[in-house]
């Protein structure tokens, strides 16, 4: 029941009780007819207490039909609010059996659901197993389509077969003529007595193309193979440039190896001595030697390098760590000596019985010596994070056959030449030697190389000796020193930028020795005596000494080699660069070489010193092989 409603019916239930008493003082039985009567005869005042009992009375009235108009509202509200609430019943058990049948609808879905999640996880696994078995059939195809139109080696057997090389075309201008291909021997820059010193030279060649070919068998303790390599840096007894330019091949390496995966190595062949520097670790392998980037074949003064046969026994451990031993060829180089005795010898000229070269087409004679032993070298490497270091030693072995009997005597107090038969006599040299090489930015590398030791000039690029006679016809080593700086540049990929200054020293060595026809008239006997010295006419230039338009000719002049000087300045620029197409590039190299004498004197007694000096420019444009 409403507000409105209760209010109504309190006024009703006050209106009636003051109906009430009203009513008791009406007449009982006036009818209605009487009242009109009277009225039409005579309408009573009406008082004020009536007018408002008749006010209330029509007011009730008025609120009764309201009364009853809202309860015949309220009975079609009630009504309508029972039908409501049916249908909302009946809706509600609508709905619960709905959501019934909603939830089996739901279960089901939510199962179908479940299979269409697993079947479209089934189909993405399949998917994705499809698709990773497809990128790997695409590598596996590419790397096959790689493999056999761009291998990295050939496979033969069991065995990789890797080829290797370039091609060269190459130039070198000399401001003093030497009559030398691209590769310059050093010690050979003439004095200005030479009419070559007055003379430029201009060549080009392609003899320095290099090829060659890397054999690797892995096996289930480590690998075995070897390498092969030979340039055309040769010259027959035939060979020149007037037409077909046709030089003979020339064998550069060619060594046999075994590996096994503890870290030992053997190796045994041609190869590059163990003396010369690698890139990493001490194993010989195609292309591990750090040489100068020079375009000389001579490489540059102070650099310390041989090729030749050598048998080396090399160990690695802990990891950056290496040692080595190993012996190798040698061969005697006797400097220039002055008044060297006749009574020794140590070699001689090849037997071409036994494929070794001997006089042919005017040359002189190729001379080999009667070694005793090989040299032997040992050395150590490291290979920290910030560059390379080596540090080793060699011995080497010189004996030669020597007789008492002849030449000079050893005392000025002699009366009478010494007897006896021939001898043998051996004397000991060696040295020590250090390479380091560390990376000082990202865009440069710094090298230092030394050598120094007795007997060990050949293993220097200006040859200039191992040892000299005594007056008694014995070998004497001489002192030998060796160095090399090196800077080389990368300012990008594709260009380096490097200079190198080096040099090489031969002591002055000197013997005092008598004649048997003038006992006590001293004879000065070895390396670059300066009593013995020729030097007066070292800067006099003569006329030839034939007519064949071959034979410049040259003054007296001993001129004893101290020091051979080298710096260099050069580029290279790879103007292609693919490891499946191989690379081009061009290099430029300005070299200043300088040749000192040990100090002479001339036929007045006046110190001389010679000395000459070479201006070389050389270029280079390769293609090496991938």
């Amino acid at each position: 029941m409403t507000k409105q409603l209760q209010v109504t019916l309190a006024a009703i239930m006050v209106l009636s009780a003051i109906r009430v008493p009203a009513q008791t003082t009406t007449p009982t039985h006036t009818s209605t007819t009487a009242k009109k009567k009277k009225a039409v005869a005579k309408a009573p005042k009406e008082t004020a207490t009536e007018r408002q009992i008749r006010e209330l009375r029509e007011q009730m009235q008025n609120q009764q039909a309201e009364i009853d108009n809202l309860k015949s509202q309220s009975a079609a509200k009630d009504a309508a609010l029972a039908a409501a609430q049916q249908s909302a019943s009946d809706a509600q058990a609508t709905a619960a059996a709905a959501t019934t049948q909603a939830q089996s609808v739901g279960a089901s879905v939510q199962a179908n659901a479940d299979a269409v999640a697993s079947l479209q996880g089934t189909v993405t696994d399949l998917k994705n197993s499809n698709t990773g078995l497809a990128l790997t059939i695409s590598d596996t195809k590419k790397d096959l389509t790689e493999k056999i139109e761009s291998p990295t080696a050939v496979h033969y057997k069991g065995i990789l077969i890797q080829p290797g090389g370039f091609l060269a075309a190459e130039t070198v201008y000399r401001t003093r003529a030497i009559n030398s291909d691209i590769n310059t021997p050093f010690n050979s820059t003439p004095y200005m007595n030479s009419a070559q010193a007055f003379t430029s030279e201009f060549n080009a060649t392609g003899r320095q193309s290099r090829l060659a070919v890397a054999v690797t068998a892995p096996t289930s303790w480590g690998k075995m193979g070897g390498y092969y390599e030979f340039d055309f840096l040769s010259a027959g007894t035939t060979s020149n440039d007037n037409q077909t330019n046709s030089y003979t091949a020339r064998q550069r390496e060619a060594w046999a190896m075994a590996a096994t995966n503890t870290g030992f190595t053997f190796q045994a062949g041609q190869m590059w001595s163990l003396a010369t520097e690698v890139k990493k670790g001490i194993v010989e392998a195609p292309g591990a030697e750090n040489l100068p980037q020079t375009i000389d074949p001579q490489y540059h003064v102070g650099f310390t390098f041989t090729r030749q046969y050598a048998a080396r026994f090399a160990y690695n451990f802990a990891k950056i760590h290496n040692v080595a031993l190993g012996v190798e060829e040698s061969q005697i180089v006797l400097a220039g000596t002055t008044n060297a005795p006749s009574n020794f010898f140590f070699g001689s000229a090849g037997n071409t019985g036994g494929l070794y070269n001997s006089t042919g087409n005017g040359s002189t004679a190729q001379n080999y010596s009667n070694n005793v032993a090989p040299d032997v070298i040992v050395k150590y490497s490291v290979d920290p994070k910030f560059g390379h270091f080596e540090v080793g030693g060699l011995a080497r072995f010189f004996r030669d056959r020597y007789y008492p009997t002849l030449a000079f005597a050893t005392t000025a107090t002699a009366t009478a030449v010494p007897s006896g038969s021939a001898t043998n006599d051996t004397v000991i040299g060696g040295g020590f030697f250090a390479n380091a090489r560390v990376s000082a930015t990202k865009y440069a590398d710094l090298g230092v190389h030394i050598l120094q030791g007795t007997g060990t000039g050949r293993y220097g690029t200006s040859n200039l000796g191992d040892v000299t006679v005594k007056p008694n016809g014995t070998l004497e080593p001489l002192r030998n020193s060796q160095g090399l700086f090196s800077i080389e540049t990368h300012p990008s990929k594709k260009l380096d930028v490097f200079g190198y200054a080096g040099g090489e020293y031969l002591q002055r060595t000197v013997y005092t020795g008598f004649t048997a026809a003038a006992p006590t008239t001293p004879v000065y006997v070895g390396y670059a005596p300066i009593q013995g010295e020729k030097d007066t006419a070292c800067s006099t230039e003569t006329s030839p000494s034939a007519t064949n338009g071959y034979s410049p000719s040259t003054s007296s002049c001993t001129g004893h080699t101290r020091a051979v000087l080298e710096g260099s300045a050069g580029f290279t620029y790879r103007i292609f660069s693919s490891p499946t197409k191989g690379r081009i590039q061009y290099s430029m190299v300005y070299s200043y070489l300088t040749r000192e004498a040990w100090t002479g004197l001339s036929s007045t007694g006046t110190a001389v010193n010679p000395k000459a000096t070479n201006n070389m420019v050389f270029t280079g444009f390769r293609y090496y092989i991938p």
